[in-house]
């Protein structure tokens, strides 16, 4: 990028211009994902949706690629683009609750931290995600779900409207009574159509949650998911629980005998009455003694905020998923082969229920294609140290080469890690992508967004994405 366009860009907006020659710049660069490191032409930070349509105009104009960024969370880095320009929207980071309608008014670089904060004041929430850091914005364009999604739904159920920059720069809302094409696409389809500077949301009444945590031993892990498989689906909703594989971190609630230990656990939330917890949690001992059970109440967002610490930003990551509607007896194969060789401390595998609410909203409802899934899995890779790259890519993709056969064909498509072809793209989104392609043609006919899980114009090939 040419220094006139940079200085075309500073005096046109009102949030900063980050290039290269920046003290900021490098710190600029670092994502969730140490993994990636890419080298942007600038970074554009946006101020408000008048500073996102100058912005869009001006990368128009340089022909530079484009890439947005909320929270920075995407496992494949799809926020930076190499000698391109990143819109970062951290600056429009903020939440306006109205307590009497229930809703919530969100700025597009909001974090799940600041929303469920926000709500919480006034006793309310709404499910998205288990990590407060996730940007609100990827998530809920991606679909999203959490803690509470057996009982209220995937984030864009609970998507009432978003204000959206267009290709062309023209601001628009989307809702179901305001370009209900637009609406439908955003709700799953990535951010193939715009940026979305505010989203509004649904709230509903969540204060105290109960919280347990439930570990076997690794060599259970066959027993505890046939139990698990059976016993989640046919529970009340108010009952959340994924399943995961882990090495227990070197901390409370964990007695220090069991730190380091590969085991197989469940995280529970419980909406229901704080009393009712105990009997529904009374069959745990059924696949096998656990090593550990621990329950307690607990304010909403702390359950939201309790892995932050233990995986920050800055690790290294490579993810994929899958999605499955049952876990099938050889999957119980492929889970403890891979639960037993968990490659470094922080590697994992969850299973995210996605039934319940979730499963109630028709299939052609919104972009989200797997409406009879019942569950999203995900395997990750982590570690700190960057000589250990390989090692947890290998890993991930092996675990997920030997899920395949057991899986539904797509994944969520935040769980879509690099190296991906756009085959995959296309069978997580099913018959929707045709839709989808036309709706992409009349709101972004040149593909300007395409640094995403890309989704091309109908009738135009497209330029593929980098995942």
């Amino acid at each position: 990028m040419n220094g006139t366009t940079l200085e075309a860009m500073r005096t046109a907006l009102r949030g900063p211009v980050i290039g290269p020659q920046d003290p900021e710049y490098n710190e600029s660069r670092k994502l969730y994902n140490a993994m990636i490191d890419r080298r942007p032409a600038a970074f554009v930070r946006c101020a408000d949706a008048a500073d996102v349509r100058a912005a869009i105009g001006l990368v128009r104009d340089s022909g530079l690629d484009i890439a947005v960024r909320g929270g920075g969370h995407s496992g494949p880095g799809l926020c930076l683009v190499d000698d391109g320009i990143t819109l970062d929207l951290s600056p429009m980071r903020w939440v306006r609750v109205d307590p009497e309608a229930r809703t919530a008014i969100v700025g597009g670089g909001t974090q799940l931290g600041d929303l469920d904060h926000a709500a919480h004041g006034f006793g309310l929430a709404t499910p998205a995600g288990i990590m407060s850091t996730t940007g609100v914005g990827g998530l809920t364009l991606g679909g999203g779900h959490g803690h509470l999604t057996r009982r209220f739904g995937l984030t864009i159920d609970n998507l009432l409207a978003a204000d959206v920059v267009l290709a062309d720069g023209t601001f628009v809302t989307a809702s179901a009574s305001q370009h209900p094409d637009l609406f439908w696409a955003l709700r799953g389809g990535g951010g193939n159509f715009g940026v979305v500077t505010s989203f509004t949301f649904r709230l509903h009444p969540v204060d105290t949650v109960g919280v347990s945590i439930t570990l076997w031993p690794v060599d259970a892990t066959r027993e505890v998911l046939r139990w698990y498989r059976e016993f989640l689906p046919a529970a009340p909703v108010e009952l959340n629980g994924f399943f995961a594989a882990l090495a227990v971190p070197p901390g409370p609630p964990f007695p220090e005998e069991i730190h380091g230990h590969k085991m197989c656990a469940v995280v529970w939330c419980w909406t229901g009455d704080p009393e009712d917890l105990g009997d529904v949690l009374a069959r745990v001992n059924e696949p096998g003694p656990p090593a550990f059970h621990f329950t307690t109440p607990m304010p909403y967002p702390a359950l939201q905020t309790m892995f932050d610490e233990l995986i920050p930003k800055g690790l290294q990551w490579y993810w994929r998923g899958h999605f499955f509607d049952r876990i099938t007896d050889g999957a119980l194969d492929v889970h403890l082969k891979y639960a037993e060789n968990l490659p470094t401390g922080l590697s994992t595998m969850h299973l995210y229920p996605i039934d319940g609410a979730a499963a109630r909203v028709g299939k052609d409802d919104t972009a989200w294609a797997y409406r009879d899934a019942v569950w999203s899995g995900v395997i990750g890779g982590i570690d700190p140290d960057p000589a250990n790259a390989e090692l947890i890519r290998q890993w991930a993709v092996d675990y997920w080469e030997e899920l395949r056969p057991h899986s539904m064909g797509g994944t969520y498509v935040n769980f879509i890690g690099a190296g991906e072809d756009q085959d995959r793209v296309r069978a997580t989104y099913r018959d929707h992508y045709d839709r989808l392609a036309e709706i992409k043609r009349t709101y972004d006919p040149d593909n300007f967004f395409h640094a995403n899980q890309n989704i091309a114009p109908a009738g135009a090939g497209g330029v593929p994405s980098d995942a």
